[in-house]
Formats: structure tokens, sequence, C-alpha cells
């Protein structure tokens, strides 16, 4: 059996902060490719200056193998053209009359918005982070819609919801490597034209093709008067769709844009979107930073926490491996082969991010001498000193004590400090189970460390 190692003590290779960025960054680029990410934004996106920086990590994303849907908005587009023409949208209960005048500009705009970002998309100038990339971008009638109709007394004339989605044709579209550009339009059979909210055709996009992933790019930066911060610190870093309905409810303070887009979120949730972002569209490369690092910049949204600490399973076999491996080609841990760590799967338990396995470890029995060892302690590099090997720790602790253990060991070579600190103590080779000191390995000259767990 191997020494136990916790990582989270371990320095890095090398204290360049790119090469440390991209080995960090390298895990989510495995994970992400092949996804389908629905990412939405508003109109304001598109007539910021550093639009196209947006657009640059986008196509980063897009050339990282991500399948891309775009749902944008364009309400400030929209605004600028009744105001052109003595007109203005008119809201009622928090939703938009679109009367024909209304119309007319909601198509200007999104057609306008549509080239913008398409022009973006086509950029491949040298020297630019575009240089020599080429994205199809695909739009079209996708979403098939219906109107509100009159809702207490009030017609909202062209103002729709979403009636299905045309994911075939999305998906075809995806499969032939281009990004799909869906903009808050729907249409009707009849052929009638109708105004969507970008938030309810990103959700239903989303939910239709099944995505890993829905984003959406906020705007608000206002100042909440009940808690003096930000609506993003508000939201804190992570949310879970059921308590959205109660912080609506009882916070004071989230605007109306913030309060739709959560309603959004916690609608996709429930019809099976595991992960849903809201990022900070005004942070520069706030997308990136949610997407390739451990923190993120944002809220995730998911329906059940985000992080999960479960028994591994046999489709974990590779997942475990990855995270070993390094540390066994350092020779910090005794090399596992698949086919031995496929019959032993049911000793590990892990904790799983996203659908990354973030750490593990390993409890082996001796249940006739009334001890257990602790193994293959290890933590993926991205989550290190962030306390998972301690959880890790408690957690096996207390699977030892419910099998009636009552001393658990560990055999380190290099983490005797950390094990100290947390009550091991150290023990000469036989003190171990007789059945243990037969494996040992004297080359190895691993240190004895065991804990009375009381």
């Amino acid at each position: 059996m191997s020494d136990t190692l916790d990582t989270e003590h371990l320095d890095s290779a090398t204290t360049d902060p790119f090469v440390a960025w991209v080995r960090q960054a390298t895990p989510y680029i495995h994970a992400h490719r092949g996804r389908v990410f629905v990412i939405a934004f508003g109109g304001e996106a598109v007539v910021d200056p550093g639009f196209p920086d947006l657009v640059h990590d986008i196509a980063l994303l897009h050339g990282l193998g991500i399948r891309l849907v775009l749902v944008h908005g364009a309400r400030p587009q929209i605004e600028a053209r009744l105001a052109e023409r003595g007109a203005r949208l008119r809201y009622v209960n928090g939703l938009r009359v679109t009367d024909p005048t209304a119309l007319a500009c909601v198509k200007e705009a999104a057609g306008m918005v549509r080239v913008e970002i398409e022009a973006l998309l086509s950029l491949g100038l040298a020297n630019s982070p575009m240089a020599g990339v080429r994205i199809p971008v695909v739009s079209g009638n996708f979403v098939t819609a219906r109107p509100l109709g009159v809702i207490d007394g009030v017609d909202y004339a062209h103002t729709g919801a979403v009636r299905r989605v045309d994911h075939r044709t999305l998906s075809a579209v995806l499969d032939q490597g281009a990004v799909a550009l869906m903009p808050p339009l729907g249409y009707s059979p009849t052929g009638e034209v109708f105004n969507l909210s970008a938030a309810d055709v990103a959700r239903s996009a989303a939910v239709a093709l099944g995505a890993d992933k829905l984003i959406f790019l906020i705007e608000e930066q206002a100042e909440p008067p009940a808690r003096g911060g930000p609506a993003q610190a508000l939201l804190g870093s992570s949310l879970l769709a059921g308590e959205i309905e109660d912080l609506l409810t009882h916070a004071i303070g989230i605007p109306e844009e913030i309060a739709q887009t959560l309603r959004a979120a916690a609608a996709a949730c429930r019809d099976g979107i595991r992960r849903v972002h809201l990022v900070p569209r005004w942070r520069g490369g706030a997308l990136l930073r949610e997407l390739l690092t451990p923190d993120g910049s944002g809220t995730l949204i998911s329906a059940e926490p985000y992080e999960e600490l479960r028994p591994a399973r046999i489709d974990d076999v590779t997942g475990i491996l990855e995270l070993l491996q390094p540390l066994e080609a350092s020779g910090i841990l005794v090399r596992r082969s698949r086919e031995r760590l496929e019959t032993e799967i049911d000793r590990f338990m892990l904790t799983e991010r996203d659908g990354l396995i973030t750490a593990c470890a390993a409890l082996y029995p001796y249940p006739a001498d009334g001890m257990a060892e602790l193994a293959c302690v290890a933590v993926h590099p991205a989550y290190r000193a962030t306390g998972r090997g301690e959880r890790l720790l408690t957690h096996m602790e207390g699977i030892a004590r419910s099998l009636g253990i009552v001393r658990l060991f560990v055999l380190t070579t290099q983490t005797a400090h950390w094990f100290r600190e947390r009550g091991f103590e150290p023990a000469p080779l036989d003190a171990l189970p007789m059945q243990r000191q037969a494996l040992y390995n004297f080359q190895r000259n691993s240190h004895v460390f065991i804990k009375a767990l009381t």
C-alpha cells in the first residue's frame, strides 16, 4: 500500500505565473472540451468599448473545443431607436409591452447587434487575439414563440414567451463546429414575430440542448442598501436554486434585471441544468476566470451543492489515476496499476466539483487489530490549501469509527508534519498489524504515525 500524502503543503514546481496558470487551467480545459455552453449577455455588452475583448475570450473558448450558443439582448439599442421616434418601451408589472412601433425597433436593433457580433467573430487580423481564426456563426429561426396575450387586462401585444426551441437544428449547427447565435426574437407558425426575454431564450435553449452550463453575463453593479455592497457580493460565490426565491423575498436592493436572471437560473436547474453561472461582465476576463480557475469570478447556482464528497465508483478510475499520476511519477506515491485501482475502488472516497475529481483518499481496515490505514490522500494542485485534505481526513475517521476501528495509521515520507498537527503520533513499525508489516517497503523507509480515534 502507498504512502499517504496531503498535497496541500507541497510547493509548486514552478514560480512562473503563466506556467502555473496554464497548469491550473488544464483540467478545466479537458473537462470542458466537447461540452455545450449557453452564454447570454445584454445589448449593453455590445456597445461597451471592451466588447472585442469579450469576443476574444468567447473565441478562445470555441478554440478549446467548447460548443457555444450565444444569446444576446438588445435593450439599449431598442431604446435608442424608440427615442429617435419619440417613443419608449412601456413596462407593466415588470413586463414589456411591445406595440407595432416597438416591434419595428426590436427588429432593427436585433439585426444590428447580430451583425456586430458576427463581424467581431469574423475578425482575423494579424497581431490580434483572433489572428488566423475562422469561426462560422449561424443564426436563424430556432425559437418558436407564443404571445403573452392579455394579463390582468393589459394586452402585451408583440411581447412573447418561448414555446419551444429547435434543438435538432441547433445541435446540427454545433456539430459542424459553428457558434450558434440567438437573438431575443421568436416566431410563430402564423408568421408573427415576438419580442422575447434574452434570459428566457437562454434558459430554454440550455434545457432543450441539455447544456452542461448556462452562463449569464450580468451588468448590474448597484449598491443594495440592505448590504451596502455590489449585487454580486449579495449573491456570494455559490447559491442553491432552492434558496433563490427566499433570497428574492427577503433581500432588499436586488435589481430587477438580476432578479429575472435568478429566476431563469432557478428554473433551468429545476429543468435539469446542473450548473448556472452569473458572471460580472464589467470585470475584465471574468468569463475565463469563472470557467478556467478553481475559485471563479461570479456566482455558481446549482440544484445540489456544487462539490460532492462521495464513495468512488468504477467510472472514477480514470480521474483518480490522473490525480495520482504526477505524485507517482515524482516518487511521492507508490504507483498503482489501473487493474489494482479497479479492484480497490470501494476503498476510496473522493470529492468532485463540476465533474472534476479534486481530492481522494483510501481506507484499508484491519478489523482484527482494531486498526485501519489511511492511504493515497491526494489533493488536486488547483485546490491545495483549501481544507480538502482535512475534510477528507475527518470523513475517513468517521468511517473508521463506524467500522469499530479505534486506531488510524499512516505511512508517509514527506508529510509527517501535517499528520502530526492533526493528532497522529510517531510509532514503530511493529505497532502496525502483522499483515501490514509484511507489506512494508523498506526501500521507501516510510515513517509510521498512529492516531487514536476517541
